[in-house]
């Protein structure tokens, strides 16, 4: 792939992020957190563009979710932007951008190399289901590690969110995982095989990514 091909795609991937990100799509929320489907361009960008184009996205995403954090939060917006106060103090804390960009940052990173287990696993015979599991694991990513940050660095103040006593935060976080994080993941799988089985079926997309 062309450097001028590459920058381009890059700033196509880039822009649907943030598409995403400011406007009604990108987000959903759920009443005391906001859900988002902005990992899927970046498991995508992963797969075509490789990882270190993906970590690239993964920050962007990162950012936007900071961004969104800050000038339109959400009750659990301090564990995304340390400008937002956290319940019961008057600051926020540093650890809200590492919840913030790590898991982006692997989800930028980790579906190339999840992609590419997969495809050797079943000898690139079912490439579908290599994309479908990609999707999943890059999604799971983003929510496991997210609500782990949540759980490890904030779990007295979301107990205080949640109105819940702290014992029973650990017991949320993993609800939470099952009823939002699972059906998320499968969602971004299922988009992310439908959209690289049609690059990959497309002569015209396959050129742009040669």
């Amino acid at each position: 792939m062309s450097k001028s091909k590459d920058i381009t795609l890059l700033a196509v991937f880039t822009g649907i992020i943030l598409l995403l990100a400011f406007t009604p799509l990108g987000f959903i929320p759920l009443g005391i957190i906001k859900a988002t489907i902005i990992h899927i361009p970046v498991i995508i960008g992963s797969i075509l563009l490789g990882p270190k184009r993906g970590a690239i996205l993964g920050v962007v995403f990162g950012a936007t979710s900071l961004i969104s954090n800050t000038i339109s939060p959400a009750l659990l917006s301090f564990v995304f932007s340390p400008f937002i106060p956290i319940p019961g103090l008057t600051h926020g804390s540093l650890l809200a951008l590492l919840i913030c960009f790590l898991p982006r940052l692997l989800v930028g990173i980790l579906p190339f190399y999840f992609y590419r287990f997969f495809a050797r696993l079943f000898k690139s015979r079912k490439p579908s289901v290599s994309y479908l599991l990609a999707g999943i694991a890059g999604s799971l990513i983003n929510t496991v590690l997210v609500m782990a940050g949540i759980y490890f660095f904030f779990g007295n103040a979301y107990a205080e969110v949640q109105n819940i006593p702290i014992k029973e935060v650990y017991g949320a976080i993993i609800s939470i995982i099952a009823i939002n994080g699972v059906p998320e993941a499968i969602v971004a799988g299922l988009i992310t095989m439908v959209v690289l089985k049609i690059v990959n079926n497309s002569n015209r997309f396959k050129q742009l990514f040669r």
